[in-house]
């Protein structure tokens, strides 16, 4: 299974289970600056435990692998699980939405966009997706993250909100990445959106 077919099927699985969702990290990034290869979908999904039983349903055991007991646990305590397609080692990271503020409004300002050509979906608004590189960054150290901010920036900066941007990584302690990407932007012309 492509990734694109996977990512279309779990968008079709969320809104036929009501469930609210919303793409994010490399595959939102993309939407908003420029493509690169990724294996993993990454979707945030504010539910239940109830939902995540139905969710884990709609990916049959002949075809995906579903640690049940990961995605309930997720489910309670926060946290993510994963859906594996083994046939072609695609992946999705389902994320609990965050119950902090900052996690209520990611999903309040989610977006309505084209994700692939005929398919529209919900995804990250660009500076939440920012926001969750960043984070993703501060966790792991990897440079993958600030590539792509920096592609987001030097594509969509002048629809980019950086006040909001600021406000929320001055809360989560991301102010000293944020400050830095900031300077490589003034550095770096060609990281400058086109426009300018």
């Amino acid at each position: 299974m492509e990734q694109t077919e996977l990512l279309r099927r779990t968008i079709e699985v969320l809104e036929s289970q009501g469930i609210r969702y919303l793409i994010v990290g490399s595959v939102a990034s993309m939407g908003y600056g420029e493509p690169r290869f990724t294996r993993d979908i990454d979707v945030v999904v504010d539910v239940s435990a109830d939902d995540v039983s139905r969710l884990c349903d709609a990916f049959p055991e002949a075809e995906y692998y579903v640690n049940r007991d990961m995605a309930r646990q997720a489910a309670r305590e926060g946290g993510q699980f994963n859906v594996i397609h083994p046939a072609s080692g695609n992946k999705i990271d389902f994320i609990i939405a965050r119950r902090d503020a900052w996690g209520r409004q990611q999903v309040e300002r989610r977006r309505r966009v084209t994700i692939l050509p005929g398919l529209v979906g919900y995804a990250g608004s660009p500076e939440d997706v920012i926001l969750g590189k960043m984070w993703y960054y501060q966790v792991g150290g990897s440079e993958k993250h600030l590539r792509d901010i920096a592609a987001m920036l030097r594509v969509s900066g002048d629809q980019i909100d950086r006040g909001y941007v600021a406000q929320w990584a001055e809360q989560l302690g991301l102010s000293e990445i944020w400050q830095a990407i900031l300077s490589r932007l003034t550095a770096d012309s060609s990281m400058l959106p086109p426009d300018r």
